[in-house]
């Protein structure tokens, strides 16, 4: 079983990288640009075919290593959902 997990940092968290985009993107000339916010996405592909218990390992995986949860939202959709 294959799953995503889209990892941002939580609203009112500074993002000096979404920053850094977001005034070179202005200095590229793409103009309209009000706000840029960086995250990471990770790909993880599992042996478990049980979506509840593939799940439930994966938020423990966030939740002990992929995603610093002081500062940090994490999504997962495992392959097939929407």
């Amino acid at each position: 079983m294959k799953a995503t997990i889209h990892i941002t940092l939580k609203n009112g968290v500074l993002d000096p990288q979404g920053k850094a985009i977001e005034n070179a993107l202005g200095q590229l000339g793409f103009g309209g640009v009000d706000e840029v916010r960086q995250g990471k996405l990770i790909e993880v592909n599992l042996t478990e075919s049980d979506p509840k218990r593939a799940e439930a390992a994966l938020t423990d995986m966030c939740e002990k290593l992929l995603a610093n949860t002081v500062i940090e939202n994490y999504q997962i959709h495992l392959d097939g959902e929407a």
